[in-house]
């Protein structure tokens, strides 16, 4: 069985109510909703989360799926156009030994930039470690206040990167 983290509320559930600003959004499906990660580990790092509360890749429909890796491409070519980096990195957490620490299903979009100094992985995975965390361990989140502090963006910085990648979303 797969540990999940425990948040309640659930954040992502609470963004989508609009009780948190932080989730600027940058395009709305039947399915999903992406958003600019609060926390920009990388600049312009995005999430696709799934309107539906559901705790990982095990708990979507088929609908979900498509829609999610539709999403993802989507913002994606946004973001080379909008940052033009050396690459782009997704992933999704299943668990809290993945890292997974809402358990409500997001899958990131991470554009890579020159100076990227993370390694290959997914970027909170290297903050931990940098955090002093111990591989195979699950996710303490004593320390996620002065991690997060690190990596938080304004408001306004979010409202304007999302804007910013919107601009540059391809057709449908």
């Amino acid at each position: 069985m797969i540990e999940l983290p425990v948040c309640d509320p659930c954040d992502l559930c609470e963004g989508m109510a609009g009780r948190e600003a932080r989730w600027a959004i940058i395009e709305e499906g039947e399915h999903t909703l992406t958003v600019i990660n609060p926390w920009q580990f990388e600049v312009g790092q995005c999430c696709v989360i799934t309107r539906r509360h559901v705790a990982t890749l095990l708990d979507l429909s088929t609908a979900e799926c498509g829609s999610i890796l539709v999403a993802a491409r989507r913002v994606a070519h946004a973001l080379v156009e909008t940052y033009r980096p050396l690459g782009i990195l997704t992933f999704q957490n299943n668990g809290v030994y993945s890292g997974q620490e809402t358990p409500h299903y997001h899958h990131h979009v991470v554009p890579r930039q020159p100076g990227s100094d993370w390694g290959i992985g997914p970027p909170q995975l290297a903050t931990f470690d940098g955090a002093g965390r111990i591989r195979g361990t699950p996710h303490d989140p004593a320390g996620d206040a002065l991690r997060r502090e690190r990596v938080q963006a304004s408001a306004q910085q979010l409202v304007e990167t999302a804007q910013r990648i919107r601009s540059n979303l391809p057709d449908r």
